[in-house]
């Protein structure tokens, strides 16, 4: 069994991904190339903004983002303690503090309740986490950052393709928008890419100056930038994959239902409040005996991960960068319990039913 099954998406659409990859090899415009124009235009479509700007990572994202809104060196952002490395670690090589606030217990995404008490006067943006493929409470998140005046930046990394109140993730909820294209991720390249999404004209123009050196035309600079475009290759690969990604988003509707089925009475399945629609980057469910779970789980051939065993404030070189000692209790309970389990669009309800049936092995009382 496997965790995630690329492998079958690719056998499914092979004859269309490899098509398209070979027309990238023809043409040989390997950066710059049409795909990524026709890319940028089909996803700003999709998801209702006015540009989208395709970069060569999520993090690249992240990192464009705050430099493009000119956050400084000493200026603060407010974000979730548990999440993925990458929000943490583009601050500090920017110069900029992250202030963690807590999550909520029973999604796991940032607490909207905390976030007052975190603001300073060195504030410069919150950049909420959609975790795990649904989004953070964006009304209650933009109405305190309007108050204060400060920029939000939706890290929607793990959250293409869902929606808050129907508008989607990567919409029009935020300053800007970031997200990955990971082979992973519900859409997914072969190899890294991601894209930033606003609908500001000149927030836009500064997201395409600054991934490409900072060149208003070439050999001419006038920003600092970075190398960090998307190659056409990954746009070829990226459209092909998005000409399905609508029946992928259903069949993961699917899978998610299997599992709320089968999963046994004493694990909760993950928490989706009403308003949200979650593309499913994870399944993750809560175990209190985790090693053991994992443990049987792989004796019979079924893999799962952590997403994620630590918060950011206790990762050692955030913990050796700081003399704050810093606690978030529910974050901290969290990151000992959670368990992602094996979740694509091709698993199957006899998949879903045997991962479910070892469990109740497993967290039988």
């Amino acid at each position: 069994m496997h965790f995630i099954d690329l492998q079958a998406q690719y056998q499914r659409h092979k004859a269309a991904i490899d098509s398209a990859i070979a027309r990238v090899l023809n043409h040989g415009q390997y950066l710059f190339g049409p795909e990524i124009t026709e890319l940028e235009i089909q996803l700003a479509d999709y998801v209702g903004t006015r540009h989208c700007i395709a970069m060569s990572s999520g993090t690249t994202a992240l990192q464009i983002a705050m430099m493009a809104l000119d956050i400084r060196p000493g200026d603060e952002i407010i974000t979730s303690p548990f999440s993925f490395f990458a929000v943490a670690e583009v601050s500090y090589l920017l110069g900029i503090k992250p202030v963690y606030v807590d999550i909520d217990p029973e999604t796991y995404l940032l607490n909207p309740s905390l976030l007052v008490a975190a603001i300073t006067e060195k504030t410069k943006a919150i950049i909420p986490v959609s975790l795990y493929g649904q989004c953070a409470d964006m009304d209650a998140i933009n109405a305190i950052a309007k108050q204060h005046k400060i920029a939000v930046i939706e890290d929607a990394a793990q959250s293409f393709g869902a929606k808050y109140k129907n508008i989607r993730s990567c919409g029009p909820m935020s300053d800007i928008a970031c997200t990955s294209f990971f082979p992973s991720k519900p859409l997914g390249g072969y190899g890294d890419s991601g894209a930033c999404f606003t609908n500001d004209d000149q927030l836009a123009h500064r997201l395409r100056l600054l991934i490409n050196h900072g060149q208003a035309q070439r050999y001419h600079h006038v920003m600092i930038g970075i190398n960090g475009r998307m190659d056409t290759l990954q746009a070829a690969v990226l459209l092909e994959k998005f000409s399905f990604f609508e029946e992928e988003l259903a069949m993961r509707q699917k899978v998610a239902q299997f599992y709320r089925e089968s999963l046994p009475k004493r694990i909760s399945p993950p928490v989706i409040p009403s308003y949200n629609y979650s593309s499913y980057a994870q399944y993750t469910v809560a175990v209190e005996n985790r090693a053991e779970v994992q443990n049987a789980l792989q004796q019979q051939n079924i893999p799962t991960a952590i997403h994620y065993p630590v918060g950011l404030h206790a990762q050692p070189i955030i913990a050796s960068l700081t003399d704050e000692k810093l606690s978030f209790p529910i974050t901290e309970s969290v990151a000992n319990r959670v368990l992602s389990l094996p979740f694509h669009p091709y698993l199957t309800r006899d998949n879903v039913i045997e991962i479910c049936d070892t469990l109740d092995l497993t967290t039988s009382e």
